[in-house]
């Protein structure tokens, strides 16, 4: 664990990254030294299954810090992300003071902290630099929710109008990812630092199989890699990342496949594939990805 990055190099960063498991090239391993020295978010765009939120959570495991996530989706907005109030309670309480004298502090009660419900947002701002925190697939959510996400890493504060304004005494680590379902604006991209993350070299992706799956053989982890690889070649509707080449190792290992063949890709192929067409597709070609596959 480490106590202070202060003083980390890329190299120190990268080494103690692969001492838990996590593969990182020094591109990445900079650019994310950077953000941390400089309390800059950073924007990891790539494909679905390369290690965008694995990252965050290696993060907070290296440094012990709280790893706190808001996935993002359709619709999502600010109540939802910054807080909420407990109205179930709120009621209870209005219902226990019928009958008694109502003052104007138990009026005011209603709308304190205990009555709040903290949403990631709050929790990161409150935690400051005791937290990573991971806003997860921002492209997923729409323009409006993008503009407030500007402001907050901006100010890194809130203002609730019954309780007033709150502020981070330090800065969070904060990490964003998008798969590019859509474009997000300069504006938030002028606001972070950036670093794109692509389908790893074949001999660096088996090295993260051999790191996250102890144990496994060289001959199977590149026989898996070089499968995968050739089925990224494909014309697939989603194309297996990371994530699905050790769900495929993990497979075979679970049904006491030590290679991998015809048949035994056959058995586990629903670990990468992820879709009927892409595994019909797949399936009917089996025989030659498998044979023809080498890293």
């Amino acid at each position: 664990m480490i106590s202070s990055f202060d003083s980390l190099t890329v190299d120190e960063l990268t080494s103690e990254l692969r001492s838990i498991g996590y593969v990182a090239n020094r591109g990445l391993a900079t650019s994310l030294l950077i953000s941390m020295k400089l309390g800059r978010p950073i924007l990891l765009e790539g494909e679905v299954g390369v290690g965008k939120t694995e990252l965050a959570k290696s993060i907070s495991q290296l440094l012990g810090r709280t790893l706190i996530r808001l996935q993002c989706y359709e619709g999502i907005d600010t109540n939802q992300a910054l807080y909420e109030w407990d109205y179930a309670r709120q009621m209870l309480a209005i219902r226990a003071m019928s009958g008694n004298e109502v003052s104007d502090k138990s009026v005011d009660d209603l709308f304190g902290s205990k009555f709040l419900i903290e949403r990631p947002l709050l929790q990161a701002i409150k935690a400051g630099e005791k937290c990573v925190l991971l806003i997860d697939e921002v492209d997923r959510a729409d323009d409006e929710f993008e503009a407030f996400l500007l402001e907050l890493l901006s100010d890194f504060q809130i203002t609730i109008p019954e309780i007033g304004t709150i502020a981070a005494t330090s800065r969070p680590i904060v990490i964003l990812t998008s798969n590019r379902t859509r474009e997000l604006h300069d504006a938030l991209k002028r606001r972070c630092l950036y670093n794109w993350i692509g389908f790893p070299a074949a001999e660096q992706e088996i090295e993260i199989v051999k790191s996250r799956v102890p144990g496994v053989s060289e001959q199977l982890a590149s026989k898996v890699i070089g499968t995968v690889n050739k089925l990224r070649e494909m014309d697939l509707e989603k194309s297996p990342g990371v994530a699905e080449s050790i769900d495929w190792v993990q497979s075979l290992g679970a049904i006491g496949a030590n290679t991998l063949t015809e048949a035994t890709a056959a058995e586990t192929l629903g670990a990468v594939i992820k879709g009927r067409d892409d595994l019909e597709y797949v399936s009917n070609n089996l025989a030659e990805i498998v044979s023809d596959a080498s890293h």
